[in-house]
């Protein structure tokens, strides 16, 4: 293998031998409202004749300061699904609200940094050939965006493999609105695509992973949505990737990568799989029409 990437031709073969379930993304290359302001209270009949004093108004924090550096990406470790970097901080809210949009580099590609303050410690192309180049924003300030991204800080066997986040600069992406999210309860076996407009049900049943090989919990996203007809179990109908890992397993079948994915699967009721969630082909053909980005929340 040439590094990790010995090719799309090799990748597609490999990614074949994945079956029963974590589609372990070895990837075919080895693959809120706001509350509403708080109403000035109506002022009471006052006998004084002294004004009362107004208060000045909290500004709003601007949050970290701008960066305006420039930087060699090439220099930078490559994020992408294969990534491991350890600087990379873990989401420290995996139950948290996004802010309804995505980012997306602009250019060749954008610094990622672990703190504003700090260097950065990866670099995230804008385009990459298994995508996860379209991430959720979580918090949004003046300068900064901080994000989901895909890679791993550490593999399970050598630390925690939960999902990472990150900060970019404003100055170096693009910001498109995503309103909708998806919500997977493995306790009532339910999974909801919910927007401003409502929830929708799109199952009602599913396979997940077993307790050896457990769903990975929390938020995460949509990193690519690809059919691919090779592997038989799927029936040809697309299989949606997510940016979360596994917690149990370093890699999958002799690969270096444990990716999540929604898939079809004839067998899909019960924890079954390796922490893939199986689906019928009406939830998988809806799931896979949400774009790149979207947030994905699992709970038990």
């Amino acid at each position: 293998m040439d590094g990790r990437r010995r090719g799309v031709a090799i990748a597609w073969s490999a990614i074949g031998l994945v079956v029963l379930g974590l589609v372990a993304v070895f990837l075919w290359s080895v693959l809120q409202p706001q509350a509403e302001p708080a109403a000035q209270p109506t002022p009471s009949a006052s006998v004084s004749t002294t004004p009362t004093p107004t208060p000045t108004p909290t500004p709003t924090p601007t949050g970290h300061p701008a960066n305006t550096e420039e930087y060699d990406l090439g220099a930078l470790p490559a994020l992408d699904v294969f990534a491991v970097i350890p600087e990379l901080p873990l989401d420290d809210d995996p139950d948290g609200e996004t802010a309804s949009l995505s980012a997306r580099p602009l250019g060749e590609g954008a610094p990622v940094f672990a703190d504003p303050e700090g260097e950065p410690v990866a670099a995230l192309a804008r385009e990459l050939p298994f995508e996860g180049t379209v991430v959720p924003v979580v918090e949004r300030e003046e300068h900064w965006v901080k994000v989901l991204l895909v890679g791993r800080q550490s593999t399970p066997s050598q630390g925690d493999a939960r999902q990472v986040a990150g900060w970019l600069r404003m100055a170096d992406v693009e910001l498109s609105a995503n309103a909708a999210r998806v919500e997977v309860d493995l306790g009532d076996r339910t999974i909801d695509i919910v927007t401003p407009d409502g929830a929708e049900r799109v199952a009602t049943d599913f396979a997940s992973g077993t307790t050896a090989t457990p769903t990975p919990l929390g938020r995460s996203f949509i990193m690519l949505t690809r059919a691919v007809p090779e592997l038989a179990y799927t029936a040809g109908l697309p299989i949606v990737y997510l940016s979360a890992q596994s917690p149990t397993l370093d890699g999958f079948d002799g690969q270096s990568v444990a990716v999540t994915a929604f898939h079809y699967h004839d067998v899909r009721s019960g924890p079954i799989s390796n922490g893939c969630i199986r689906l019928g082909g009406e939830a998988i053909a809806r799931l896979a029409e949400l774009p790149a980005g979207t947030p994905v929340y699992i709970h038990e």
